[in-house]
């Protein structure tokens, strides 16, 4: 038998229906080849910024520069800024909505892709995120309810540990420091 002949019996075995189910082997090979493609090209290198925003560790790039800028970003224990360059086996921490991602690279990628396939470029070693009990209800008010009355806004900022003064909200925990550094009357005495 021929190679043709062999190839003919091929397609043709592919044309009776068996082309439209898909083997979990064939969906892994289709997410390596997109990361693959996602990746750079020619050994660039590709910024941390970049990088937790295609395996969607954040929803855009300038919320992934602004954690770099703010410090939420962590390279092997180090802040880095956005332009630091990731590589495979860095550990990145990123510090975002409340909750701490902790991941090691397996794959470099340039380019957002889809979820599965960003699964595929990263171990994800992340804490578990807290019980939905465990996270302190927002203060929900009662459909109709109008807005909160002064009294309803002190007691809300009374629960947050706040308290009004005339200047604006002021912690109530702590001794307070005056402008020459020591703690209590803002006053000079006169002499």
């Amino acid at each position: 038998m021929t190679e043709a002949s062999r190839t003919g019996t091929r397609s043709s075995g592919a044309a009776s229906g068996t082309t439209g189910q898909h083997s979990p082997a064939a969906s892994e090979t289709a997410a390596v080849k997109a990361a693959v493609a996602a990746g750079p090209a020619g050994g660039e290198s590709v910024r941390v910024d970049a990088w937790i925003w295609s395996v969607r560790l954040v929803k855009t790039r300038s919320i992934g520069a602004t954690a770099c800028k703010g410090g939420h970003v962590r390279v092997n224990g180090e802040r880095v800024k956005p332009a630091y360059s990731v590589r495979v086996g860095d550990e990145v921490r990123v510090w975002h909505e409340g909750r701490e991602r902790v991941v090691v690279v397996k794959r470099v990628i340039r380019k957002r892709v889809g979820a599965p396939v960003a699964a595929e470029c990263y171990v994800d070693n992340s804490p578990p995120p807290p019980p939905r009990e465990a996270v302190a209800p927002a203060g929900v008010r009662d459909r109709g309810a109008g807005r909160p009355t002064k009294r309803d806004r002190r007691d809300m900022e009374r629960l947050r540990g706040m308290q009004t003064g005339s200047s604006g909200p002021v912690r109530t925990t702590g001794p307070t420091a005056g402008p020459t550094g020591t703690t209590g009357s803002a006053r000079s005495p006169r002499h």
